[in-house]
């Protein structure tokens, strides 16, 4: 499954306002935006990414998975700090 699919499906099915995903083969990096993990556990967040994930996970053509979640406050500062200089 190529990485902007992995985006649209996420967005799509979830309602994120930003997804961003890299991936080198079968191992991929999600990072998910949206305001309605600002009352969610952990796990609650990570639930959430990977239910429209499953069938991918169960076929193997996704195996290792690293999931980020920010609410939308978060991710402007996160992006902030991180930019290159």
């Amino acid at each position: 499954m190529e990485t902007n699919e992995i985006e649209i499906l996420l967005k799509e099915q979830l309602g994120l306002a930003e997804v961003h995903v890299t991936s080198d083969g079968s191992h991929f990096q999600i990072i998910a935006i949206s305001d309605q993990f600002d009352d969610m556990s952990r796990v609650k967040k990570q639930q959430m990414i990977y239910g429209p994930l499953k069938d991918k996970i169960a076929d193997g053509s996704m195996h290792a998975i690293s999931i980020k979640t920010f609410n939308e406050k978060q991710w402007q500062r996160e992006r902030m700090f991180n930019m290159p200089q």
